[in-house]
């Protein structure tokens, strides 16, 4: 329930190597209870689950697991070998290097490289080695490999940069969920920047722990947002233990140690504010329950602390562009 929800941007951008190629993907998109009509609206959102069993559908119905974005297709199945080939590295390094030269043996793959500076090593993408006007596929390559990488070491590995060849976008924002970490636009290349201690880890996965990762991956990984340790995350935690009953924002102030300016300071840095976050939140948990029957809508409104429905419903509207009820609807 405390999942966030994933922008309809992303998911325009993920149909659009399909779009290029001529597939028709509305039956598909019926198929998983997605409404075109949705994705045309900038606010709406997705459950992270919608978002992945999109991912999914639409790599089998391609057979490639680029998604139309790569210079040539990728068959469903080369993640998975090339998750076969590192898993038996004894170290992360070793696993990382095995895993980017088994792509490097298809011709037309993206060209991703692993460097060295000083104590730091920098996972950085050729995106002239894609066709990705929406940069879709770039960031969900670098976003697969840290968490690849996160996950054979059982831990996060923290990031200490991400950086774009391109201007931020409008959903820029949306960011902090992929790469909590500062960012840098406008560079010469897509990298991803972290501490080199994390590559003389032991891999603590097996082919037994493999099977059951690769049941859901590589999609579950871009559909899982990383909440990181940002302080938005620790507030969004320590709010939706019961959202109809919001602590203020002095409260949540005492409650972290920090005064009510210190907090305010530091939300602002990240780029958000209280009222912000409680409202992002309490769209995420109503999404989460639209998508269920188990709730009436006015239940969910009293859950989200609304004295009436009306007012959820106004909000709610607000927040996607689209009313509960027609959210509601397009699920069922």
């Amino acid at each position: 329930m405390r999942q966030r929800t994933i922008a309809s941007h992303f998911a325009r951008a993920a149909l659009g190597g399909a779009r290029r190629q001529g597939f028709d993907y509305v039956p598909l998109l019926q198929e998983l209870g997605i409404s075109p009509e949705l994705l045309d609206e900038p606010r709406a959102r997705l459950a992270p689950a919608q978002f992945a069993s999109l991912l999914q559908a639409l790599r089998l119905a391609l057979g490639d697991e680029y998604l139309g974005f790569g210079l040539a297709p990728s068959k469903p199945g080369t993640f998975a070998m090339m998750c076969h080939a590192l898993i038996h590295c004894r170290t992360l390094g070793k696993a990382l290097q095995r895993g980017l030269l088994f792509y490097s043996l298809f011709p037309d793959a993206p060209s991703l490289t692993l460097e060295a500076e000083g104590e730091r090593v920098r996972l950085s993408l050729d995106e002239s080695t894609l066709r990705d006007p929406d940069h879709f596929l770039a960031e969900s390559l670098l976003v697969i490999w840290h968490r690849l990488g996160s996950w054979l070491i059982g831990q996060r590995i923290g990031l200490e940069q991400a950086t774009f060849s391109y201007a931020k976008p409008a959903h820029g924002a949306e960011y902090d969920l992929l790469f909590p970490c500062p960012l840098v636009f406008q560079t010469q290349r897509c990298s991803l920047l972290f501490h080199s201690r994390y590559l003389d880890m032991p891999l603590l996965q097996d082919e037994r722990t493999l099977k059951h990762f690769l049941e859901h991956s590589p999609a579950d990984l871009l559909s899982r947002p990383d909440d990181g340790n940002s302080l938005t995350s620790q507030l969004r935690r320590l709010l939706s233990r019961d959202a109809a009953r919001w602590p203020d924002l002095d409260t949540v102030a005492a409650h972290l140690h920090i005064s009510p300016q210190t907090l305010r300071r530091h939300l602002r840095e990240e780029g958000t504010s209280f009222q912000e976050l409680k409202d992002q939140l309490r769209r995420d948990i109503a999404i989460y329950h639209l998508g269920r029957a188990d709730l009436s809508l006015q239940q969910i409104a009293e859950q989200l602390g609304f004295s009436e429905p009306s007012a959820f419903h106004r909000a709610f509207k607000k927040w996607t562009g689209v009313t509960p009820g027609a959210y509601r609807e397009q699920e069922h």
